[in-house]
């Protein structure tokens, strides 16, 4: 059990790993199409209570760069606390994944279709799908990232 000045440095170092990967790679972490490798740390609730207010802290920072302004610093901060929340609740390391992919999918696809310069006529479905799509596969590339934590003893459920 960490305690609480542990905890709290541990979620810091978590806040800013995911907003330095988020920023330093800014050209494919924000937009419709997005893929945010710091994502890979959303996992990290499972194993780790801090990793929750981390998270949010992370993306709080990471969204402040945002072309999206003031509004992604909300609503995506808040997509991410709640999909860490609802991941540190799982039973399985896979279920984890699930709710970074369908929280964002839906919350971000759907801020990003309402704000976003898209032309015109792009469907809703189908900025969900490429957010969703860009979680599942920096989610699906934390799964082995965690097992090799796990293997290595730096974290455990």
């Amino acid at each position: 059990m960490l305690t609480k000045v542990k905890s709290l440095a541990l979620g810091g170092m978590i806040a800013a790993l995911y907003a330095g990967i988020t920023i330093a790679l800014a050209p494919i972490s924000y937009g419709p199409v997005q893929f945010r490798v710091g994502e890979a740390l959303t996992l990290l609730p499972f194993y780790i209570p801090a990793a929750v207010p981390g998270l949010f802290a992370g993306c709080l920072v990471a969204n402040y760069f945002s072309p999206y302004g003031m509004l992604d610093m909300v609503v995506g901060s808040l997509a991410t606390l709640a999909a860490a929340y609802l991941s540190s609740r799982m039973p399985r390391l896979w279920l984890a994944a699930l709710p970074p992919v369908l929280v964002n999918g839906l919350v971000i696809g759907t801020m990003l279709h309402l704000v976003a310069d898209l032309p015109q006529g792009v469907p809703l479905w189908s900025t969900i799908f490429y957010v969703s799509a860009g979680q599942a596969v920096v989610c699906a590339l934390g799964i082995p990232l965690m097992k090799m934590l796990e293997k290595h003893n730096l974290v455990k459920r």
